[in-house]
């Protein structure tokens, strides 16, 4: 039986980077026939789409430095951000708390008493009644709820006040004010890299690094002697190992384990549909916007993104993103249903011509997509995480944390763990 020091469970981008940084014996075993994740790209013809818009937001010096060390810098676009709301049929900055001055004469007056005579709390029940406490009834209605309902496919009162933790842009009634006179729209993802041949080009620099003997493709998880610490797998295979790092879905990895019906039930996520479209042209309206948000309940899509915008590239290349439950169904049926509906709603939208032509598209399903954080389920994931690590078995990233971060995020702390162990 073969023995390992770090059995890794997935080789996206935090399995990759811990191999990187582990100086023990280790071995990846992914279920896909090439490494990634969600970090994959795909190129088709005179396109290059990502599974869904990457882009890398570094907070820190270590990785944006390694990032550009290990690729050539005319691989690489820089780009400061321009991204917009696209609010009955204007485009509004984002984020739309802070440029409610952009709004109509009367829906700005109603934004702006709204934010004056609000009435906040010391402690908000969940995540809509802190929107309402913090912004008022109109921002919230006109942009915040419908926003977040599609992209998060749920009932934000289901939601914890800190869902989407420094990723959500606060701003306060001073802020807000200010910005009417002196457009401020920094965030944290203010400015952005992103390689010139799709997101797996900075994940092919983690690959390249690694034995290849040590990574396992078209093979799946299948149980865990936990006491024994040893692994089967699909293949047939067993493992036994030190420590076992766990990258996958927390949920899925939980079903393999067994025994954690009840927690696995109380985990909640939606779905996302994306579709990657390439056209022969380029957009008559979006010219210059890297993503738009779509607040409007009548357009299928919650968020839109325009890789040719990004690459300075002649054809529309575009990424459209689309919300599900975690017990929705996404049949082929499904998807081209909202294939036709999307088009029908660019066209609408005069983000395409009715002359343009559709050349190149691919769809994907990302389960889960965006975790859904919850007080209660949050706690009981984290005593999870210490029971587990009893039995030296670590999970990690933001699908086997079950949290809300950034690919950055993922690589830090996968490098600490690498690093501890």
């Amino acid at each position: 039986m073969k023995e390992v020091h770090s059995l890794i469970i997935g080789a996206g981008i935090s399995g990759l980077t811990y191999a990187n940084y582990t100086s023990k014996s280790y071995l990846i075993v992914e279920k896909e026939n090439e490494v990634g994740g969600y970090c994959r790209t795909i190129k088709k013809n005179d396109f290059v789409w990502d599974y869904a818009g990457h882009f890398f937001h570094f907070k820190t010096d270590y990785f944006k430095n390694k990032f550009k060390k290990e690729m050539k810098d005319e691989d690489i676009v820089y780009n400061e951000k321009c991204t917009k709301i696209l609010y009955e049929k204007t485009f509004i900055d984002y984020p739309f708390q802070s440029n409610i001055h952009q709004l109509n004469k009367s829906e700005f007056i109603d934004c702006l008493y709204d934010l004056f005579t609000k009435t906040e709390k010391e402690k908000y029940d969940n995540f809509l009644d802190m929107l309402y406490g913090k912004f008022g009834k109109s921002i919230v209605d006109k942009f915040l709820k419908p926003y977040n309902e599609k992209l998060y496919a749920t009932d934000l009162s289901k939601l914890d006040v800190n869902a989407m933790g420094r990723f959500f842009p606060y701003a306060d009634k001073e802020s807000i004010i200010k910005n009417m006179k002196n457009s401020n729209n920094g965030s944290y993802n203010s400015s952005f890299l992103y390689p010139k041949n799709g997101a797996s080009s900075f994940i092919n620099k983690l690959y390249v690094k690694l034995d290849k003997d040590n990574i396992l493709l078209n093979t799946t998880l299948k149980e865990v002697d936990i006491n024994n610490k040893i692994a089967t797998f699909s293949n047939g295979e067993k493992i036994k190992y030190t420590n076992l790092i766990n990258t996958i879905p927390l949920n899925k990895f939980l079903d393999i384990l067994g025994g954690y019906e009840s927690l696995i039930d109380s985990m909640s996520y939606n779905k996302v549909l994306v579709f990657n479209l390439g056209f022969n042209e380029k957009s008559p309206l979006c010219t210059k916007e890297h993503w738009l948000y779509i607040p409007s309940k009548e357009i299928n899509f919650y968020r839109c993104g325009f890789y040719n915008n990004i690459l300075g590239d002649n054809k529309l290349s575009m990424y459209i993103e689309i919300g599900f439950s975690k017990d929705d169904l996404i049949t082929n049926e499904t998807i081209d249903k909202q294939l036709k509906l999307t088009l029908y709603n660019l066209e609408k939208m005069g983000i395409i011509s009715k002359n343009m032509k559709l050349t190149d598209y691919v769809s994907i399903i990302m389960d889960p997509a965006y975790v859904h954080i919850n007080s209660e389920v949050e706690k009981n994931i984290q005593n999870l995480k210490v029971d587990l690590s009893k039995h030296n078995i670590y999970t990690i990233g933001r699908y086997g944390s079950w949290t809300y971060n950034s690919m950055e995020d993922c690589m830090i702390d996968a490098q600490k763990l690498a690093y501890c162990l």
